[in-house]
């Protein structure tokens, strides 16, 4: 499949929630590097490829590199910075591998995470140390990819930030925010006038990602205003406390997994916001692809 400034102006499907899928097929976390375990330890590729395919056979044209858990500071604070390199680039081989083996027409976007702590506004005080990251992370990553994937960010500054580190590789961006209640971000801006902002960087679409089902229904009618596509990445998580760092915690213990959203809620739960504008429709956080497979019919 090849891409377009135009490819999110009609339906398309994302996979879902690439770390907690592998954590659930087994992989035990190696620290705080999570899902990116399966970079780590060898005997994991095969299930990382694995799952790619799966989401892939469920129905997603755009699968998102295992990337969340292998930016600099996760790997820093778990002594494996030497091997930074070496686990993005893997991630995105394994991910061409996936796309390879499918013989579909399938687009790969880089993940580029927070580069201080997730679902936080703070960068911390050394913003060289982010600007930097972003970009190495970009480096690494861009010869497998077809776009770069801003993932789950926190506030407007850090959006421009991650931009405006990755324009020399000149390649689209599809930018996702995170929100909590009444469409705010984590650092207390809201949504509308943060996304309005973004739109003079013409990103390929904007969405709302890591997102609650509730959060995501307080804002996605405002959405319609936008010109730029938009759309989400639902979570399945039963909730995430204001001022928790999931860096530093087991997401399995500390968040929980909603048992109400089924494939088939969330299906309808997607077409519904398909019907309002939504054209971007995946899942992040505990969306399998038997979640994912259920939107074959918006195809």
């Amino acid at each position: 499949m090849s891409l377009n400034k135009d490819f999110f102006k009609t339906t398309r499907i994302l996979d879902g929630g690439m770390g907690q899928e592998l954590l659930n097929r087994g992989v035990v976390p190696h620290g705080t590097i999570w899902g990116a375990t399966a970079l780590f330890h060898k005997k994991y590729h095969k299930l990382l490829v694995n799952t790619h395919l799966d989401f892939i056979k469920a129905g997603a044209e755009v699968i998102v590199t295992n990337t969340f858990g292998s930016r600099k500071r996760r790997l820093i604070e778990n002594k494996l910075s030497h091997k930074y390199s070496e686990l993005n680039k893997l991630a995105g081989k394994l991910a061409r591998d996936a796309v390879k083996k499918s013989k579909k027409k399938i687009l790969i976007a880089g993940s580029l995470p927070p580069q201080n702590f997730t679902y936080f506004a703070d960068l911390g005080k050394d913003i060289n140390f982010i600007k930097k990251n972003f970009k190495s992370q970009a480096k690494y990553l861009n010869p497998y990819v077809d776009f770069f994937y801003l993932d789950v960010m926190s506030s407007l500054k850090e959006c421009i930030l991650g931009i405006n580190s990755i324009k020399s590789f000149k390649k689209e961006i599809l930018i996702g925010i995170h929100i909590r209640k009444n469409g705010k971000l984590p650092s207390g801006e809201n949504l509308l006038p943060v996304v309005k902002k973004l739109e003079k960087y013409k990103p390929l679409g904007i969405i709302v990602s890591c997102v609650s089902i509730e959060d995501l229904s307080f804002v996605i009618k405002g959405l319609k205003k936008l010109k730029t596509p938009y759309g989400f990445k639902i979570n399945a998580f039963e909730h995430i406390p204001a001022g928790w760092k999931p860096d530093s915690n087991n997401p399995k213990v500390q968040l929980g997994k909603r048992k109400d959203l089924t494939p088939n809620k969330f299906a309808k739960i997607c077409i519904k916001f398909n019907k309002l504008g939504a054209n971007i429709l995946g899942g992040c956080c505990e969306i399998s692809p038997s979640h994912i497979e259920k939107l074959k019919s918006l195809m």
